[in-house]
């Protein structure tokens, strides 16, 4: 089976990014995010702030991991190496910082980041996470 067909059979979306074609940015819904973090098949990464962790509570399953906090891509590498083979998704409040995210670690060689389209409270083209009613943990 071909990489296409591979991706396509796991619910990942090929996305070209401008002037990269050479790696594809990848994505998925809430929903087919929600099921591959309960399949085992994918890293969740709630990449909000403790603010907004509190404001909406956490998507069950996702590590948070504050992307303006101190180290945070080192941390980020140590769950990479934590959980081999297995990609990263990333999950924000809408999804424009979780994709800005992508884009900037693929430039510096990441692979294997997944953005999660329409983040916790969605946009007006994808649904969010709380909109599906996926399940959320309170914080703290």
């Amino acid at each position: 089976m071909n990489r296409r067909a591979f991706l396509m059979l796991t619910g990942f979306c090929m996305l070209p990014l401008s002037g990269q074609a050479q790696e594809p940015r990848r994505s998925l819904s809430v929903r087919e995010a929600h099921d591959a973090v309960q399949a085992g098949r994918l890293i969740l990464v709630d990449i909000r702030t403790p603010e907004e962790w509190t404001d909406t509570g956490v998507p069950q399953g996702a590590v948070r991991l504050d992307m303006e906090g101190g180290g945070f891509e080192a941390r980020l590498a140590g769950l990479k190496l934590d959980h081999p083979g297995k990609p990263i998704a990333l999950i924000c409040r809408t999804g424009n910082r979780s994709s800005t995210l992508q884009r900037k670690l693929a430039g510096r060689g990441w692979k294997d980041l997944i953005d999660v389209r329409g983040g916790l409270l969605g946009t007006p083209k994808e649904k969010g996470w709380l909109a599906e009613g996926l399940p959320v943990k309170a914080y703290p």
